[in-house]
């Protein structure tokens, strides 16, 4: 974090209606390991001083300037080696004072070198492991699979607990790896929780065996059978342009599941409008206005295509059937409702599941989810690339994230920062390192992989949908006035990279939701597939193998329209006169007209072309001001072999007002002589 320490929030008591601030709690390891799975807890207010934050290895270059009120260097991207301090030849990379807990380790490098827990001012750590040795399952208590793991793209976590009474530091060797999350929670002072201590007792051991197969076992309700709970069920067709009921309860309760079975149309894992045209809308105690409003799909943590996915709170059984088990109470009734606004009937079957509440409905936060695409986004330009997931007011809880991208031109669409400002936090106590680090992946890998807290279940090899969703149980965001969530956004709408969330939050009944209903005209039609320029007969340079050296294909959509298929070959020489080969395979022996597009740009130098080891045509300046793809140069006649034939590359120069004496192909051109 930005400091050695984080105190523990001083504001005054904030009440919730009528609710008074809790005296201080005892909590047991099987109380904290319980927080893993509990749904229900999320629903109570947070007592003041309760505060979840981030250590993280975010770029420290990113500030905000107090004294000018700026933020400098906001979108800085070197996340992975960012420290607290440095102490001799060790690294301390988080350091607060207690009581708490870190709920949630992650990392996307790890290595030999030791990572030491010391807790409660202790010289001894009460960890000392190889940070890969906290990932790698063969450590107690690190064993358990559905706590700790790698997942299919990339991603290290380990959801195992570890409380402090007093106080949390955390030092590293060299070559410990690169990249770390610890979310953790600072509970009110006062507060009695067990400081770690290894081995574990049979009982805490048991809490976590326990926790790990409720994780395991996702699909099913995580609470345990509640005293009085029922299931309603209801078979009905909702057809185009209505607005059905699906359930209308009175007095006060709880909705402890939604579950829907219905036939999508259309080819399975193929993009469709009809999971947005459907739409779920959820009022609270008899208020005008929703508290849950979000397409069908997003809302159950899919978005426009269906894909089988299982996780704690939401999913989709290999049945087909869709669940929710976020937990939703009420005082004076809940109503449920399912939109249509597609052009064809829809036959669904829901099932509502109930309960009696454990505690008074006054007691209680009012579970809100909301989608939007671009809403309240931050005015401020230094604030760039900031992209608002939530902002609210009251006192309550954030819980959860899912993210749709629609990424049409390909390439790695992230590297946004998740940052969570809270109370009127400056500087946000929630500062991350990038966007699939934040849903607990790594590396920007498009592999799909499904956990109980994290997933991305959709993802078409960077280029096209991708979806993916994060659940804040035990690591809880809580707030007690004001709470703005962001995730950073590198791209803009212009490059047709666009995002569409629906945030998860608990809220108390005075609190600000400002979000309203979008109509379906703004919810599909965005992510139609781009019309990429592909003139016929060309070889894309970028697409040719090395034969030595290397070099980018790098994808040109900020720069304009105007490349073939929206890509060049971008290289770096290393000096005057380096060749690089390109190997050309497939084209028929014989005599061919050769042309070629580069790219100008004001970094450009002078390229000579050779086929065969023969140079063809003159030398070519691609120095430009400002960086446009340059007309069709022909080059002449060429004579090419069966098999394989090269294609030489050598930068030979550059103009005097190049900056440099890089090079850009976009494309060659080979079409047989008469």
């Amino acid at each position: 974090m930005r400091s050695t320490s984080i105190s523990l929030l001083l504001a005054a008591a904030a009440t919730f209606a009528g609710h008074p601030t809790a005296s201080a709690e005892t909590l047991t390891y099987p109380d904290l390991v319980h927080r893993l799975t509990d749904l229900e807890h999320l629903a109570v207010p947070p007592p003041v001083g309760e505060k979840t934050a981030l250590a993280s290895s975010y770029d420290r270059a990113s500030q905000y300037d107090a004294a000018t009120d700026k933020y400098i260097n906001w979108g800085a991207n070197a996340d992975g080696s960012g420290i607290v301090r440095q102490e001799g030849d060790e690294s301390v990379l988080m350091d607060v004072q207690g009581p708490g807990c870190i709920w949630r380790t992650w990392s996307a490098t790890v290595d030999k070198g030791h990572v030491k827990i010391y807790l409660d001012g202790a010289e001894t750590p009460a960890v000392d492991l190889p940070f890969s040795g906290y990932f790698d399952r063969k450590s107690e208590p690190f064993t358990r699979p559905n706590i700790v793991y790698m997942t299919k793209a990339n991603g290290l976590d380990n959801y195992t607990p570890i409380p402090f009474l007093k106080s949390c530091k955390i030092v590293a060797d060299k070559g410990w790896g690169n990249y770390f999350h610890f979310n953790y929670t600072l509970f009110p002072a006062g507060t009695v929780v067990p400081t770690f201590k290894l081995p574990l007792s049979a009982e805490d051991s048991a809490a976590l065996d326990a926790a790990n197969k409720i994780l395991g076992n996702c699909g099913a309700d995580p609470a345990p059978a509640r005293p009085g709970q029922k299931s309603d069920t209801l078979a009905l067709t909702v057809n185009p342009g209505q607005t059905s009921t699906v359930a209308e309860l009175t007095g006060e309760g709880a909705i402890t599941a939604l579950k829907v079975k219905f036939d999508v149309p259309g080819d399975p894992g193929t993009p469709n409008d009809f999971l947005r045209q459907l739409a779920v809308r959820i009022t609270w105690d008899g208020q005008k206005e929703p508290a849950v409003w979000a397409p069908l799909g997003d809302f159950f943590g899919d978005a426009v295509i269906p894909a089988k996915y299982q996780s704690l709170p939401t999913g989709i059984t290999a049945d087909g059937q869709w669940y929710n088990y976020w937990y939703m109470p009420f005082a004076n009734g809940a109503k449920i409702e399912i939109e249509n606004d597609s052009a064809i009937p829809v036959a669904m079957n829901w099932e509502v599941d109930h309960a009696p509440l454990t505690q008074p409905a006054s007691s209680l936060l009012r579970f809100h989810a909301k989608w939007h695409r671009d809403a309240f986004l931050p005015e401020r330009k230094d604030r760039w690339p900031d992209w608002t997931l939530l902002t609210t007011k009251g006192v309550g809880r954030y819980v959860g994230t899912q993210l749709h991208i629609w990424n049409p031109h390909g390439g790695w669409w992230g590297e946004g920062d998740e940052k969570f400002f809270v109370d009127g936090e400056k500087f946000p106590s929630t500062f991350g390192t990038g966007s699939e680090d934040y849903f607990g992946y790594a590396w920007s890998c498009p592999i799909v992989f499904n956990q109980a807290l994290h997933g991305q279940p959709v993802n078409e090899n960077n280029r096209g949908h991708v979806n993916v969703h994060r659940w804040h149980i035990a690591d809880n965001i809580p707030f007690q006035n004001t709470f703005e969530g962001n995730i950073e956004k590198y791209f803009g709408n212009s490059r047709s990279t666009y995002y569409a969330a629906v945030a998860y939050w608990y809220l108390s009944t005075n609190g600000t939701d400002p979000y309203a209903e979008i109509p379906v005209a703004d919810r599909i039609g965005y992510y139609s597939p781009l019309t990429i320029l592909k003139p016929n007969g060309v070889v894309e340079a970028e697409n040719l193998r090395p034969i030595n050296g290397d070099f980018d294909a790098q994808e040109m959509t900020n720069f304009g329209p105007g490349w073939s298929d929206n890509t060049q070959l971008y290289w770096r020489p290393q000096k005057i006169g380096e060749p690089l080969n390109l190997e050309l395979k497939g084209i028929k022996a014989g005599k061919y007209q050769f042309s070629v597009v580069y790219t100008h740009a004001s970094d450009y130098g002078i390229c000579q072309l050779s086929v065969n080891g023969t140079p063809v045509g003159p030398a070519s300046d691609l120095y430009g001001d400002g960086v446009k793809v340059a007309p069709i140069i022909d080059l002449g006649i060429v004579t090419l072999n069966d098999g394989v034939n090269t294609i030489g590359v050598t930068c030979t120069g550059k103009n005097d007002k190049a900056l440099n004496d890089l090079i850009g192909i976009d494309y060659f051109k080979l079409i047989p002589a008469q």
